[in-house]
């Protein structure tokens, strides 16, 4: 049995009400990005990027836009170092990115990170110590006054090498752990660590309050940080950073309040990878944003690329419902959104409007280098007429009768369900080709010929060729295509009523040619549907009547 009762909440809530994140509506502009796809995500991975895989992902995650990025720990491992060594000596960091690297707050760490940074022309030095109960308790065995002292010593530290080090440096601090941390607690050693530096409007400090283990519900995060933000020391010169990993599942949520509470910056990696259930989803979160009208600052017009690039170097898996990024988040299988997709796309274009309201589709897919016909239409045995008949309409372009796409629908469903498996386009113009289209196996129309009457009426003089046999019908009509009709009605051992009619010119390939659709009502069978094709129209009529009475020799169960 599972026992719930040896778990207690490990987080704490500030100690005076932090809730005016509550009154804010969405996010209006981006905070400052960070990516640590290089250090978090690739400690993470049980097989590490090697030097080449590293200088390419760097390179990617420049091209995306990021302006700030964590590029490892330098002092922990030869294959850091050499990366940043890699990356400064071959001038590979552009002039607008700022590179960061980590240290603990040890003496022999930072000193060799200011080592590695030698030649560098701006970087930051991000410090960190453990701070929360659980930490101080358990592992380091330290009370308050030891854990804050380890800080500001880190912190002199930096201060001291900056000065004797050439190059441009920004230091940034985090309580990690700061969700496990007393809030008050947490302000005081951050405020401590401020008094070391002394920011100023032209030397900002970042402190980074992390969700190094997510355990509250979003708003407690954003209450937290609220708290720290409003009684921060030298607030207007500080860079509040958000790193929430993703424990709980809410990383996306904890970032979004935390901003909405006021910090300013985000450290996460491209489809959230990081240890356990990793960091922030740095796609979804700029995504978000731009669905609200919010220029994320980062360029997404490619993601399958980006996407192939990520999978390739860190060889993990972008999950297939993965937002904005998963293979199948824009597909539609199900029949209703499949309608409401193929409906909300034409009246787009019916409105000629620049809005993007689609139903079902929070995003334009071609915004991100996706396209419409193979993600967002995907025909399966749960597909309906609305998807089908969209599918047909924008590949190859037949706008068929709203009943006519009901009966492919179910024509369509029941091939995909009898094969289990997903079509394509090719296949469902296939199946509508062979199944509807100019058929005349058992019943065609050899000659007719048309003679005109007085009033405008029509004579059809007829050849019918059934199972082989010929015979000669003739029937008048208002034209052509109704004389031909009232001419085979007397033949037929089961005359047919309530002729359904569509028709428009298909651009299919190099040549125009006319498309008609017929649904004859047999007694006993429902409608039955046929299709021809056609440079002329009326010849293109016939054969889809022909088609529609083969259908019914053919398949004569009752259709809807």
């Amino acid at each position: 049995m599972m026992n719930h009762k040896k778990y207690s909440r490990g987080y704490f809530m500030p100690p005076v009400s932090s809730h005016k994140w509550v009154e804010k509506e969405y996010i209006t502009e981006a905070p400052i990005w960070c990516s640590v796809d290089l250090r978090d995500g690739n400690q993470a991975l049980i097989i590490p990027m090697s030097l080449d895989e590293k200088i390419e992902y760097f390179q990617y995650l420049v091209s995306v836009g990021f302006k700030e990025i964590e590029v490892g720990f330098p002092a922990a491992s030869e294959t850091e170092y050499r990366f940043l060594r890699a990356l400064i000596e071959q001038d590979l960091i552009p002039e607008d990115v700022t590179i960061q690297v980590l240290t603990q707050a040890r003496e022999h760490i930072i000193r060799k990170t200011f080592a590695a940074l030698e030649g560098c022309k701006k970087s930051i030095v991000h410090l960190y110590n453990s701070t929360s109960l659980a930490q101080r308790e358990q592992v380091f065995r330290k009370s308050k006054e030891e854990i804050i002292k380890i800080a500001v010593d880190g912190a002199m530290m930096l201060r001291d090498l900056a000065a004797e080090t050439q190059g441009n440096f920004q230091f940034e601090y985090s309580p990690e752990s700061f969700t496990g941390t007393e809030v008050d607690f947490a302000l005081d050693i951050c405020n401590a660590v401020l008094d070391v530096w002394q920011p100023t409007a032209d030397h900002k400090v970042i402190i980074n309050l992390p969700v190094t283990v997510s355990m509250s519900l979003p708003h407690v995060y954003a209450s937290q940080i609220e708290y720290m933000c409003d009684n921060m020391a030298y607030r207007e010169n500080v860079i509040v950073s958000l790193h929430p990993h993703n424990d709980r599942g809410c990383a996306v949520a904890d970032s979004e309040l935390g901003l909405l509470a006021g910090a300013d910056r985000i450290e996460g990696t491209l489809f959230g990878n990081g240890e356990r259930t990793g960091n922030v989803d740095i796609v979804t979160l700029a995504l978000n944003m731009y669905t609200h009208g919010v220029d994320p600052k980062l360029n997404f017009n490619n993601l399958p690329e980006i996407t192939e690039a990520y999978e390739r170097n860190t060889r993990m898996h972008v999950y297939e419902r993965q937002p904005y990024s998963g293979a199948l988040v824009f597909a539609a299988f199900s029949g209703s959104h499949q309608d409401a997709i193929a409906k909300g796309m034409n009246y787009r274009e019916e409105q000629h409007t620049n809005k993007w309201t689609v139903p079902y589709l929070p995003i334009d897919p071609t915004d991100l280098g996706r396209i419409y016909e193979k993600d967002v239409i995907r025909i399966n045995s749960q597909s309906g007429k609305g998807g089908i008949g969209y599918v047909l309409e924008q590949k190859y372009g037949y706008d068929l009768p709203k009943l006519m796409r009901e009966d492919l629908g179910y024509t369509v469903k029941d091939v995909s369900d009898n094969k289990h498996k997903e079509l394509s386009a090719e296949e469902v113009y296939d199946i509508f080709s062979t199944t509807y289209v100019n058929k005349d196996e058992r019943f065609s129309l050899p000659e007719y010929h048309f003679t005109q009457l007085p009033e405008g009426r029509m004579q059809a003089d007829v050849v019918v060729e059934r199972d082989g046999v010929q015979s000669t019908c003739s029937g008048e009509g208002n034209g052509r295509f109704d004389a031909v009709c009232n001419a085979i009605k007397g033949i037929m051992n089961t005359p047919y009523t309530d002729l359904k009619y569509g028709e428009h010119a298909l651009e299919h390939g190099s040549t125009s040619k006319a498309v008609a659709y017929v649904g004859i009502t047999l007694e006993g069978n429902g409608t039955i549907w046929g299709a021809g094709i056609d440079n002329d129209i009326i010849v293109a009529s016939v054969k889809a009547l022909v088609s529609a009475i083969n259908r019914a020799m053919e398949k004569p169960q009752t259709q809807n």
